[in-house]
């Protein structure tokens, strides 16, 4: 006899993509190499000229579409400070994107790529390293710069990671960097959620566990 097979779908995450998927972006970077200029860029249309250092995190959001799914962006803004590294590693948590920031008139900011590249995926839930993340080289706007596109483009590369030189200031590239990251991260979570209804679906009953016949 035919035997009635019932889908027990688990609450969580829709990918109908007329709901906003939520995602969480956090830019981190060396201090000053512009990371809330570039936020304040992207979300406002507006260069953020205020030179006061920030804090811990600040998180503004943004809606946008990527692929016919809107999303809602929120975005953490951290401190670059080292002193701060530690209490900024516990933002960390629940991102679904990384924006690993330098200025390209800084080389110690570029140099400090590795550190805080390792640090993040260190303190994530350990997934492997194709973890979305962009590179943007910021303050191409200036003259005096002291990493090459070359080298910055070389580092990206061998780490398998998207680069882009922007400028807060000039609006160069900002956009496309931040949906370039948003596109990766929805694919990722794209990719957990359909593992996790793979993973939680049963279509037989012979998953279950079996009786003991004595």
């Amino acid at each position: 006899t035919a035997q009635r097979v019932t889908l027990l779908v688990p609450q969580g995450p829709s990918m109908d993509a007329s709901k906003k998927v939520d995602l969480k972006i956090i830019i981190i970077g060396a201090l000053g190499v512009g990371k809330t200029s570039l936020l304040h860029q992207y979300v406002h249309k507006t260069f953020y000229e205020d030179y006061r250092t920030t804090l811990g995190a600040s998180i503004l959001t943004k809606v946008v579409a990527v692929d016919n799914t809107p999303l809602k962006l929120q975005i953490w803004d951290t401190g670059g400070q080292e002193r701060f590294r530690s209490m900024v590693s516990t933002f960390y948590k629940g991102s679904d994107g990384c924006m690993l920031a330098f200025d390209v008139t800084d080389r110690e900011s570029f140099e400090s790529l590795d550190n805080w590249r390792d640090d993040f995926l260190e303190k994530v839930i350990p997934r492997d390293h194709g973890f979305p993340m962009v590179v943007l080289g910021n303050k191409i706007d200036l003259c005096d710069r002291q990493v090459s596109k070359e080298i910055a483009s070389a580092w990206c590369k061998e780490k398998d990671i998207p680069y882009f030189e922007v400028s807060a200031k000039n609006n160069i590239n900002v956009a496309q960097a931040f949906e370039t990251l948003a596109k990766q991260a929805l694919t990722t979570y794209k990719g957990i959620f359909e593992s996790y209804l793979t993973d939680s679906i049963k279509l037989t009953p012979e998953d279950k566990p079996k009786k003991s016949c004595c």
